[in-house]
C-alpha cells in the first residue's frame, strides 16, 4: 500500500496525520489516499493513549480535490458494473470520512493551504477546523465546474453547519473563499498564522470542548440552522432555486439540479441517510450521465496533456522568448502585445505609423488602468509592464527576436508584403507567426524566405483574455519550430491546439458550420426568434444573428469575397452567405452602426421587423428539439469532417478548441466527447434523420459510419487507432 498519510503519535498523545502523496506535487484524493487515511484512523482508534489528531499537510497545499485522472480511467473500467456495485464503489470516500467524524475521538483540521473539493470535504467532516491566514490559501467545493457534485459529504455537512439558503452559493457556484471570508462564512473556525497552526490545533484538543468529539448533527435534537428545507424561511429558495438554475442551464447541466435536490431530500433526513442520497445523485451524475466525464475529460485531463506538451516534438531544447516582435497593433495585436509584456517579454510593436502603433499601447494602458483602480495590481507592477512595450515603426528593431507574430489584416496581399520586410531584417532561427483564422499557413508562407520557421498562431479575440491558441503547421513548418512556438504559447499561459493546415483550420470551419446553417435557416421561413432560442437552449452562448450583428455583416461579406478571389476553384458560398448579402444591401451592417438582423437603441435589441418581409415564415414550424439537434449535429459533423481529412491530430484537440475557442457548449465536453457521450450508432441513425429533414450537411461523413459499424468510440477502451 502506498504510504499517502505518515501517522505519528507526540508526548501529549495527539496523532498527526500528516498528508505527503508520494512522488506528487499536489495531494490528490484516489484509492491510495482512502486506503492511507482508512488505516490512520484505525490506529488512533484502536491506541488508547490516542486523545485527539490533527490532519493537515506536508505539501505547500492541503489537499486538492479528487484526482481527476484516475477518477476518469474508473469510470471507464467501470461500465459494465451493476448499480449496486457501482454505489458501493462511489460511496468509499463518504464512508471514510463518516467513519473518521463518528470515531469517538476529537480530530482538527489544519488547513495549512489550497483544500478544495474532496479536500474540504475532509475538512467538514472533521470536528474543528483551523485555517492558515496567509496568502493563497483558500477553501471551497468547486466540483459543480467539471459537471459534479461535492460526493463526500459536502452536500450534507455544509447545509447543517451554514443553515440551507447560506450554503448553496458555496455549492452552487463551486466558489473558494480566502481565510478572511472563510472565517466570515463560517466555513472555518478560527484562522492562525502559518507557524502557529499546528500549536493553535494542538490547543483547542486539550480543551474540554475537544473531548465531546460529537458534531452539533450527531446531537439529539439537532436542527438546522435558519430551518429545514420545508421551514417557510427556506421553502421558497428551492422554487426560485430551480427556476434560476433552469434558466441558466437550460436543463443541460445535471449536477447544479443535483446538488440542490440533495440538499433538499438530505435535510429532511438524519445525516447518514443524508450521505447515501448524495451518492445515488453522485452515480447518476458522474457514471450514469456522460456530462461530467465529458467534462473532465476535456476541461481537465485533455487541456493538462496539451498545456503539457502534447503534441511538442522531442529532442528540442526548451525555449524561452525575452523579445517578441508584434506587428499589427490593432485590437488582436494590442492584447497579443499586452499577454506578453505581462509575461516578462519586451514586445516590439510595430504599425504602419507611430500613431497607430502608439494607439495599440494605449489600449494596454487602459486595460491595466482597470486594474489598478479595482486594487488587483499595484501602480510599480503596471509601470514595469507598459515600459515593456515599445510602439514603433521600424522593423530593424527586430533583428534580435526569436519570434514574431504577425497580426495584420487577413489578406494574402497584405501579410505577403509583411512576410518580405521581415525577411531582411529576421534572424535565421527566429519564428514567424502568422494570427490567421482562415488563410492556408502554407501559401502566406510563400512569402517567407525560411518556409520552415513559418508557423501559424491564430489567437482568439479579446487576445488578452481568451485563453486557447490554435497552432498551424504548415507543410514546410520544422519540427523545431513547432516546439519554439508551443513553448511561447505555454510562456503566454495559453492553451494550445495543434492542427494541421487547410483553409479555416478547425476552428473557423468548426463555427463556420454552425453559423452558416443557423443563419441559412431564414431562408427556410424558420421564425428568427426560433432560431437563436433554439442554440441558446442548445447551450450555445449566443445566437447565431446576434454572433454576425456583433461581428458585423460587410466583414463577413469582404471574407467571403476574400475567399472566393483567393481560391476561385475550391470556393463554395455557405447557405448564409445570400441572407448576410441581402441584408448587406440594405444597409444593414451589424451592432456597430445599430442596424443588422436586430435594431438597436437605449432599450436594448430586437429583431428588425423587415425580416418578415425577406422571408416569409413557413406556416409549420420545426419542432425546437430538432432545431436544438440540428445545432448541435451540424457542428460534431464538421468536426468528425476535420478528423477525416486529417486536420485535426487529436479528438482532444477538437474538444479544446471547440469549447475555449468558440464556445461549444462545455457541458458535451466538446463535438467528439459528445458523439462518444450519445454513441455513434445512435448519433449516425439521428444525423441522418436531421439530414433528411433539413439537408446534406447533416449527412454524417464515411468516418462516423465505419466507427460505428466497427463499435469504435474516439476515446477509451475502444478508440479509433
Amino acid at each position: 500500500m502506498t504510504d499517502v498519510i505518515r501517522y505519528a503519535v507526540d508526548s501529549d498523545g495527539i496523532a498527526i496525520l500528516t498528508i505527503d502523496y508520494p512522488g506528487k506535487s499536489m495531494n490528490v484524493i484516489d484509492q491510495a489516499f482512502i486506503d492511507s487515511l482508512q488505516s490512520g484512523i484505525d490506529r488512533l482508534v484502536q491506541d488508547p493513549a490516542v486523545r485527539g489528531a490533527i490532519i493537515t499537510s506536508g505539501k505547500s497545499a492541503f489537499v486538492a480535490g479528487a484526482d481527476l485522472v484516475s477518477m476518469e480511467a474508473n469510470l471507464d473500467s467501470m461500465a459494465e458494473d451493476s448499480v449496486q456495485v457501482l454505489f458501493d464503489k462511489f460511496a468509499t470516500l463518504s464512508q471514510t470520512f463518516r467513519r473518521l467524524e463518528v470515531c469517538g475521538k476529537p480530530i482538527v483540521a489544519a488547513i495549512n493551504g489550497i483544500a478544495m473539493g474532496g479536500g474540504f470535504e475532509l475538512c467538514l467532516a472533521c470536528h474543528y477546523r483551523i485555517m492558515a491566514d496567509a496568502p493563497g490559501v483558500v477553501v471551497g467545493l468547486p466540483e459543480v465546474q467539471v459537471g459534479l457534485l461535492p460526493g463526500a459529504g459536502g452536500t450534507q455537512r455544509l447545509p447543517r453547519m451554514l443553515g440551507i439558503l447560506p450554503s448553496l452559493p458555496w455549492l452552487l457556484e463551486g466558489k473558494s473563499a480566502t481565510p478572511e471570508k472563510a472565517l466570515a462564512a463560517g466555513l472555518v473556525n478560527v484562522l492562525a498564522a502559518p507557524d502557529q497552526l499546528m500549536q493553535v490545533a494542538k490547543d483547542w484538543l486539550m480543551t474540554a470542548d475537544a473531548s465531546k468529539a460529537i458534531q452539533p448533527w450527531d446531537k439529539k435534537g439537532f436542527t438546522i440552522p435558519g430551518g429545514g428545507p420545508t421551514d417557510a424561511r427556506v421553502a421558497p429558495g428551492f422554487v426560485v432555486g430551480n427556476t434560476m438554475l433552469l434558466a441558466n442551464t437550460n436543463g443541460n447541466m445535471p449536477a447544479p439540479l443535483s446538488i440542490q435536490s440533495c440538499v433538499y431530500e438530505g435535510s429532511l433526513l438524519p445525516i447518514d441517510k443524508g450521505l447515501r442520497i448524495e451518492t445515488k445523485y453522485l452515480l447518476a451524475a458522474s457514471s450514469l450521465s456522460p456530462v461530467s466525464r465529458s467534462m473532465i475529460r476535456t476541461l481537465f485531463i485533455n487541456k493538462s496533456k496539451a498545456e503539457k506538451g502534447l503534441h511538442r516534438p522531442t529532442g528540442f531544447a526548451p525555449f524561452t522568448c525575452t523579445k517578441l516582435g508584434m506587428i499589427g497593433a490593432g485590437m488582436m495585436g494590442a492584447g497579443i502585445a499586452l499577454t506578453a509584456a505581462q509575461r516578462g517579454m519586451t514586445v516590439i510593436l510595430i504599425d504602419r505609423d507611430q500613431a497607430a502603433a502608439q494607439r495599440g499601447k494605449d489600449s494596454a494602458v487602459a486595460a491595466l488602468t482597470k486594474l489598478l483602480q479595482r486594487g488587483r495590481m499595484q501602480q510599480d507592477k503596471v509601470d514595469a509592464i507598459l515600459a515593456r512595450i515599445i510602439p514603433s515603426t521600424d522593423y530593424t528593431l527586430l533583428s534580435d527576436a526569436s519570434i514574431v507574430v504577425e497580426a495584420v489584416f487577413e489578406d494574402r496581399a497584405i501579410k505577403a508584403e509583411v512576410a518580405r520586410q521581415l525577411n531582411a531584417v529576421l534572424s535565421d532561427d527566429c519564428v514567424l507567426a502568422t494570427n490567421t483564422s482562415a488563410l492556408p499557413i502554407s501559401l502566406l508562407a510563400q512569402a517567407s524566405s525560411r518556409p520552415e520557421r513559418f508557423i501559424g498562431l491564430h489567437f482568439f479575440s479579446p487576445a488578452d483574455k481568451m485563453p486557447l491558441v490554435e497552432v498551424i503547421r504548415g507543410h514546410k513548418t520544422s519540427d523545431a519550430t513547432l516546439a519554439q512556438a508551443l513553448d511561447f504559447v505555454a510562456q503566454m499561459k495559453k492553451t494550445p491546439i495543434v492542427v494541421n493546415d487547410a483553409r479555416g483550420f478547425f476552428t473557423s470551419r468548426f463555427i463556420g458550420a454552425f453559423i452558416d446553417d443557423a443563419v441559412g435557416m431564414l431562408a427556410e421561413g424558420i421564425r428568427p426568434a426560433l432560431i437563436e432560442n433554439s442554440a441558446r437552449f442548445a447551450g450555445m452562448p449566443v445566437g447565431p444573428m446576434a454572433i454576425m450583428d456583433e461581428l458585423s455583416i460587410d466583414l463577413a461579406i469582404h471574407a467571403g469575397q476574400a475567399q472566393a478571389k483567393e481560391f476561385p476553384d475550391d470556393y463554395k458560398p455557405g447557405r448564409s452567405v445570400a441572407v448576410m448579402q441581402t441584408l448587406y444591401d440594405h444597409g444593414r451592417m451589424g451592432k456597430k452602426i445599430g442596424k443588422g438582423f436586430y435594431d438597436y437603441d437605449a432599450s436594448g435589441k430586437k429583431f428588425w421587423p423587415g425580416l418578415s418581409d425577406l422571408y416569409p415564415l413557413r406556416e409549420v414550424q420545426p419542432a425546437a428539439h430538432d432545431l436544438k439537434q440540428r445545432i448541435l449535429y451540424v457542428q460534431a459533423i464538421e468536426a468528425a469532417r476535420a478528423m477525416e481529412e486529417g486536420v485535426l491530430l487529436a479528438p482532444a484537440d477538437g474538444d479544446l478548441g471547440a469549447i475555449l475557442g468558440v464556445g461549444f457548449p462545455a457541458y458535451t465536453g466538446g463535438p467528439f466527447c459528445y458523439m462518444d457521450g450519445i454513441g455513434l450508432p445512435a448519433f449516425v441513425l439521428e444525423a441522418d434523420r436531421l439530414a433528411n429533414l433539413f439537408g446534406e450537411q447533416l449527412r454524417p461523413p464515411a468516418l462516423l459510419r465505419t466507427m460505428a459499424t466497427k463499435g469504435q468510440t474516439f476515446y477509451g477502451a475502444t478508440a479509433r487507432a
